[in-house]
């Protein structure tokens, strides 16, 4: 039986061999995973060109997983550089990179990345028409805009953000509702920026269904790209922010008509308080659409540590609902980052997953914490480095301070409660002092 997308495939009960990949790394049972693929509550990002992927399933009752974000821009172009960051992020267990890279030689990293890594693979259009027409953004053509979108899907690129929940309309009220730090999206921006200029719709709305057509013939995954997400707390759950929503929510709708896949993107910088609440609507107005989430950063006054402020958000929305979550480096608002900030925003991004997968209840996902508590109890450190989400730093840290004795740390020494309460169950005389 023939198919032309993971979505048709399911809705035909066929179960490909991505989908038994999937379930097996899940731990989940095939018809149940074909089930959420078929409704559009999972997704299984996979190119037909990106012959190289272990796929990656996200959405309802899988693991949350995370995306990483890198590429050259006019500052920086070291290819080679990027690549080693793609390297690491793959090596720290990343389920996806996404290369927004905004200047050079783009389309070579592109391919390189799609016949090498083995991780998803998504890119933003609208920033590489940019760059590929080498001409000013209002005389970028409906036309081109879109040829570019099928360049990345001949590219093999397995998901692409697209603009296309902001038209004339939604720009004629977000003008008339003034925010404090405006539009913060680059692709937002741009293609808000084309239409004031040209006076056009948007043309990712307005030809939407040949972008449908473009995923449906490669099986691109649509991510439908938030142009109105808050930018800072002041403009969180805005009507802009809403509105958008509630379009995305329409062309999820569409898509699903012609059995393409879809992830809706949400915010962006929001308050503790409203993530929950944000997650609730997403998942109301999209039909249970799986959710990629930035952050949210849940405070604006921490630049260099941004990493932190998205893993505090990323966790609240990934355990009320949100599917993938999207790292924030160290340098989030001050520079392109490099390989140590990726690592950083990898690892924070990570924490965040998992602690939000132990309070969904996702299959197996405590095991881990019971495996690490387990070494703990036994002061078996060598266990304790390999259970770390980041064993090199761990055995750093403990090598950086030796204790006087192996089985402790500096830290308590003689009085570890883990040590002397072992000793006394085990019939052992404690003293401590004088040890």
């Amino acid at each position: 039986m023939e198919y032309s997308t993971q979505m048709e495939a399911a809705r035909k009960g066929i179960i490909t061999k991505e989908l038994a990949y999937v379930a097996e790394n899940e731990g989940m049972d095939k018809q149940e995973l074909l089930g959420l693929v078929a409704s559009g509550k999972a997704i299984i990002p996979v190119n037909k060109r990106h012959t190289c992927i272990k796929p990656s399933g996200i959405g309802n009752n899988l693991r949350t997983k995370i995306n990483v974000n890198l590429g050259t821009s006019r500052d920086c172009t070291d290819l080679e550089m990027e690549m080693e960051k793609v390297k690491s992020a793959v090596e720290l267990g990343a389920e996806s990179i996404m290369d927004l890279s905004s200047f050079g030689d783009t389309q070579k990293f592109r391919r390189k990345l799609t016949s090498e890594c083995p991780a998803v693979i998504g890119t933003v259009p609208i920033y590489d028409a940019v760059v590929y027409y080498h001409k000013a953004l209002k005389e970028i053509t409906a036309k081109e805009w879109i040829d570019v979108v099928r360049m990345h899907a001949e590219d093999g690129v397995d998901f692409m953000t697209i603009h296309c929940g902001i038209n004339k309309e939604t720009a004629g009220r977000f003008k008339k509702n003034k925010r404090l730090a405006n539009i913060v999206s680059r692709g937002g921006s741009i293609i808000f920026a084309w239409m004031e200029m040209t006076g056009e719709e948007n043309p990712f709305y307005e030809h939407y269904d040949e972008i449908l057509d473009i995923c449906r013939e490669y099986d691109v995954t649509m991510s439908l790209g938030d142009a109105c997400r808050p930018g800072c707390l002041k403009d969180a759950s805005d009507i802009s922010q809403i509105e958008e929503l509630i379009t995305l929510g329409e062309l999820t709708k569409r898509a699903w008509e012609r059995d393409v896949q879809v992830m809706v993107e949400g915010p962006g910088h929001m308050p503790l308080d409203q993530i929950s609440a944000n997650m609730k609507i997403q998942q109301t107005i999209c039909n249970g659409a799986p959710f990629y989430v930035l952050g949210p950063l849940v405070t604006d006054i921490a630049p260099g540590y941004d990493h932190i402020t998205a893993a505090i958000g990323g966790a609240v929305a990934a355990a009320n609902g949100a599917s993938f979550l999207c790292y924030v480096t160290p340098a989030e608002h001050l520079r392109l980052p490099d390989v140590n900030d990726v690592k950083e925003g990898i690892i924070a991004s990570r924490i965040a997953a998992h602690a939000a997968d132990i309070a969904k209840g996702i299959k197996g996902a405590r095991n881990w914490d019971d495996e690490m508590s387990t070494a703990r109890k036994n002061l078996d450190w060598e266990e304790m480095f390999r259970l770390s989400i980041d064993p090199g730093k761990a055995r750093d840290y403990r090598a950086s301070a030796k204790p006087e004795k192996e089985d402790t740390c500096s830290m308590c020494g003689n009085f570890c409660a883990v040590k002397n309460m072992n000793r006394i169950l085990d019939g052992e005389i404690v003293s401590i002092y004088d040890e």
